[in-house]
């Protein structure tokens, strides 16, 4: 187990380092508000990244967009809310990251639930 303290810019600059790496082909990432989901996803195409966002204040038109696109390989990065993936079925997310700690220990297993279903194996990252 490896821990270090990263905020602002150092942390956002290990994250598309993490990103960057081959293995982390479809990416989950939980963040805390709607805000920060948006401007993280915004940063992470800013960056070269294919990535969207899921959060409330997203229309349902918007939210299947994003999720049509992460489900079809159009983007590898997902960057979502607690709320915004409730529920969401996607098999074959490899990695799940935490970009903010969770609230509670519930939200933290519903975060990291997202990977490794089935029979297939998956990782998750927090950042703290």
């Amino acid at each position: 187990m490896f821990c270090k303290m990263l905020l602002g810019l150092a942390q956002f600059s290990k994250l598309t380092n993490l990103l960057n790496q081959p293995e982390l082909k479809k990416v989950l990432i939980f963040s805390e508000t709607k805000r920060d989901v948006e401007k993280l996803a915004d940063d992470l195409s800013k960056n070269g990244h294919r990535a969207e966002s899921i959060h409330g204040n997203k229309r349902q038109s918007q939210r299947a967009r994003s999720l049509t696109a992460f489900r079809n390989d159009h983007c590898n990065i997902l960057v979502a809310t607690d709320v915004a993936a409730r529920g969401l079925d996607i098999g074959d997310i490899s990695h799940v990251i935490n970009y903010t700690i969770p609230q509670t220990y519930n939200d933290y297993i519903h975060r990291i639930g997202r990977t490794g279903r089935g029979s297939k194996s998956g990782q998750a990252l927090t950042f703290v």
